[in-house]
């Protein structure tokens, strides 16, 4: 069945099942911003945003604008993403009224091994060990699976989109408050000698909000990869520095130069399930798209809806139900054919994990038993909280929701040509198997991608077509964060920089995790009644982005943690 009237049939079997539920068929108006049938970007950086909005200005795709915004994000947020990382592209076909995802994560080097992360002990590697190593350093994809969706969707030539990064680059650019205050954090990738001397200025001293940045270095590979293609980072000088770095101690790696020219990115049939009125669409494993998908559908068997920010059990709710999810993601979710998606999202399972919800917080919650589960480890796998989300949208109504990554802070703190290299292999678990023997599903193996936490969504109507799209940074709290925002947007009828400026609730294990200071002294009251005492968060916190059409306009935000905005392009 073609992927439109799936949709549709899955979105009118959900309604079907609804009636008992707030009606939730017409979002509520909201400030209008554009026109709907306007293009637009919205970015974590201005720089980034108004990269994406001319390349939308000259008539360029979705996915030309994504080139754009990914090379500047780069450049000016390269705490977050870059070209030396990974991504997932949730792109949405407004023609054919579908939805793809183009795998860019990055993959273990074909020597990888399952203990690369323990130590001569038989014990994991301290996460600060491990993270500025070589070995913590996956093979590249986020420019390759751009590359791939360019060819699908590209409308401008590819060596045009690289422009303003590149002049950036040359020319410098003033460091953001944020860029500055996170070159100054408490951090192991900030003790990397990469790291001190590319924010160090001549007198010693860190650079500071306001100071120009140059890169000549990022201009020149640019210009190279304008001109080359993705063979500039896949193959030649650079794949070569890249080895080269990766291999240098502590902890050399084994990445070799047919490790780069073997990467392949994967087009992927993007994960859809009905959600309330609408239809959500998230990449398949390794991302944890499926837990999002779990999260909202056992939250959608609760009353949440009808509550609001200021009542203390929606947000135990969400707690509760964010445990539940976290604690099957994290025994379930990785790079392996036996991922049970369909157990996880069967209406039955789902409505007994959720009835696991009572009057006060559990213990810890255990995976449950979904159908077709193999018996899996548990998991040891550590997240840290960098990454990026943007999302752009043409004149002809195809939008990109995109979530690129280098990890952690900076990456590994290794630098090649301008760009940091990502730590991604960290995303692994790091025993490779529980106490138990049990091998754990996200374990290290070569030419394996590590389980992801980002969620690239887009939202659609019945009828296939476009109803938003949102995503985050933030580690394994992406899926707290976005739900938080859908549940904000959605079932509390905030308008979306709202919603995405509501306190954000982190819930998983043991842990809850919070903007204590954020939440009316009647929630934290109400939450501690409830056995819930949150303590502050953790990292980088959130930064999503996201998108609803309300009544025919488009109501979009960034988040107010960081510094990104919405620019939509004018009619001519």
């Amino acid at each position: 069945m073609p992927l439109t009237k799936t949709i549709a049939a899955l979105a009118a079997l959900s309604l079907a099942g609804c009636t008992a539920l707030p009606p939730q068929a017409a979002l509520p108006a909201a400030p209008a911003q554009t026109a709907a049938a306007q293009p637009f970007a919205i970015a974590a950086n201005p720089l980034a945003t108004r990269a994406g909005h001319d390349v939308l200005a000259r008539g360029g795709s979705a996915v030309d604008a994504a080139v754009a915004v990914q090379a500047m994000l780069s450049l000016v947020e390269p705490q977050s993403s870059g070209v030396g990382g990974g991504a997932f592209i949730t792109y949405y076909d407004a023609a054919t009224r579908s939805v793809s995802v183009y795998d860019g994560r990055e993959v273990a080097p074909a020597q990888a091994t399952t203990t690369m992360f323990l130590g001569a002990d038989g014990k994991p590697l301290p996460f600060g060990e491990a993270v500025l190593s070589g070995r913590a350093t996956g093979v590249p994809g986020a420019v390759a699976a751009l590359a791939m969706a360019h060819k699908d969707h590209g409308r401008l030539p590819w060596n045009s989109l690289f422009g303003d990064a590149q002049r950036t680059a040359a020319q410098g650019f003033a460091v953001s408050p944020r860029l500055a205050r996170l070159m100054r954090v408490d951090a192991p990738e900030n003790s990397a000698p990469d790291v001190k001397a590319y924010f160090t200025k001549p007198d010693g001293t860190l650079l500071d909000a306001g100071d120009t940045l140059r890169n000549p270095a990022y201009a020149d590979f640019l210009a190279r990869l304008a001109a080359q293609g993705p063979a500039a980072l896949y193959s030649g000088s650079t794949a070569a520095r890249i080895v080269e770095r990766t291999h240098v101690a502590p902890l050399p790696g084994s990445m070799t130069m047919a490790d780069l020219a073997n990467y392949r990115p994967i087009k992927r049939e993007a994960l859809c399930r009905p959600w309330r009125a609408l239809v959500m669409c998230v990449p398949p494993p390794p991302s944890s798209g499926v837990g999002l998908i779990q999260l909202m559908k056992m939250l959608e068997q609760t009353d949440i809806a009808s509550r609001g920010p200021a009542d203390p059990q929606a947000w135990f709710l969400f707690a509760e139900a964010s445990r539940l999810m976290y604690a099957d993601r994290d025994r379930y979710v990785g790079d392996s054919a036996s991922v049970p998606v369909a157990g996880l999202l069967a209406p039955d399972y789902i409505a007994a994990r959720a009835r696991l919800i009572g009057r006060a917080a559990a213990p810890a919650p255990a995976a449950g038993n979904p159908a077709s589960a193999v018996v899996a480890g548990i998991d040891a796998t550590i997240e840290p909280s960098g990454t990026s989300h943007f999302i752009v949208r043409d004149s002809i109504g195809n939008v990109v929701s995109m979530t690129t990554t280098v990890e952690s802070l900076f990456g590994s703190g290794r630098m090649v040509d301008g760009f940091f290299l990502n730590n991604q292999l960290t995303d692994f678990s790091f025993a490779p198997v529980d106490a138990q023997g049990r091998a754990a599903v996200n374990a290290v193996a070569p030419g394996k991608r590590p389980r992801s936490s980002m969620v690239p969504t887009v939202l659609l109507n019945p009828d296939g077509s476009f109803a938003g799209a949102i995503g985050s940074a933030g580690g394994n709290a992406i899926l707290a964060y976005v739900a938080k925002s859908l549940v904000a947007a959605v079932d509390w009828k905030m308008s979306m920089p709202d919603a995405l400026a509501a306190p954000n609730l982190v819930a998983r294990g043991t842990a809850f995790g919070g903007e204590v200071d954020k939440f009316p002294p009647q929630v934290l009251q109400g939450l501690a009644q409830r056995g819930i005492a949150l303590k502050p968060g953790q990292g980088e916190d959130s930064g999503l982005t996201g998108v609803l059409i309300r009544n025919g306009r488009i109501d979009g935000a960034a988040d107010p943690r960081r510094e990104g905005i919405v620019l939509v392009v004018e009619p001519r």
